[in-house]
């Protein structure tokens, strides 16, 4: 499997629609209820999507299973990450560390290995998302990078079980239609047992932004796994967190954050980074 232009187009696209669904969950008020309302809006668009495309093979339910419950795991680390930092901060070092750890782990995993080149596009991507994330404030800042920290084991975890059961199903639109089929439940039932009925009305005055978060989650992670069809899995996980040029672009445009010299030169690592995973 190589990585050819119209995979890595098609990923970057998924990593705008990221960027932006996390923009509006770290906008939010309250961020729990926002995501729950999102995800479970996700679980309902599923339903049209699982009639037409039918249930995935047999052989990826418990991959299904598995990363239903790692996601619990991921939002509520999520929230965690958005409540005590800055979207600048924490999403940078969620989604930095993610990819590196899935490249480690890819040949005991997904039994691939990487060229030296792409390796070094693994390391630049991983090293500029690091660069943006990583300031003086971060010291300021503890618990959020705890949570960002966990969040991207968490999220290293689910990219290869996804990946794994991806490629078992054999049809990526199977697949993850019914992994948001299941996905949003969880995490939604647990904030009804929260919040109550306020979840509801929430829910009511959220609904389409909450929609619009939701569509973008499906589409980007959907591109993510159909491009892990048809390239190797840790050069596509690394390759999706160019979503962190996106995040601190709509940082900068929507909540207010500065593009300090820091970020651009963690730009243009994680651009040579793109660049090298490309051409290995």
């Amino acid at each position: 499997m190589a990585l050819t232009w119209p995979v890595v187009l098609a990923v970057m696209l998924g990593a705008l629609m990221h960027a932006s669904w996390n923009a509006i969950v770290k906008s939010s008020v309250h961020k729990d209820m926002d995501l729950a309302v999102m995800h479970l809006m996700g679980s309902l668009l599923a339903v049209p999507l699982v009639a037409w495309f039918g249930w995935p093979d047999p052989k990826a339910w418990p991959y299904i299973a598995a990363t239903v419950i790692i996601h619990i795991g991921y939002y509520t680390a999520l929230v965690g990450a958005y409540q005590h930092g800055d979207l600048g901060l924490t999403y940078p070092l969620m989604r930095g560390l993610a990819p590196l750890l899935v490249a480690l782990t890819a040949t005991v995993t997904v039994g691939e290995s990487l060229s030296a080149l792409s390796w070094v596009g693994v390391a630049c991507i991983s090293t500029g998302v690091l660069v943006l994330g990583l300031s003086a404030h971060a010291r300021a800042a503890p618990k959020a990078i705890g949570f960002a920290l966990t969040n991207a084991v968490i999220i290293a975890s689910y990219t290869v079980v996804d990946a794994l059961g991806v490629r078992a199903s054999g049809n990526a639109a199977q697949y993850i239609a019914t992994l948001f089929l299941f996905a949003g439940w969880p995490f939604g039932l647990m904030m009804y047992a929260r919040h109550g009925r306020k979840l509801l009305v929430y829910g009511k005055s959220r609904w389409a932004s909450a929609t619009g978060g939701a569509a973008a989650s499906l589409l980007s992670y959907g591109i993510a796994l159909w491009a892990m069809t048809r390239a190797p899995v840790a050069t596509v996980a690394a390759l999706r967190e160019t979503s962190v040029l996106f995040a601190v672009l709509l940082g900068m445009w929507f909540l207010k954050e500065s593009f300090t010299p820091r970020r651009v030169l963690g730009t243009l690592v994680i651009v040579a980074g793109v660049m090298a995973l490309r051409m290995g």
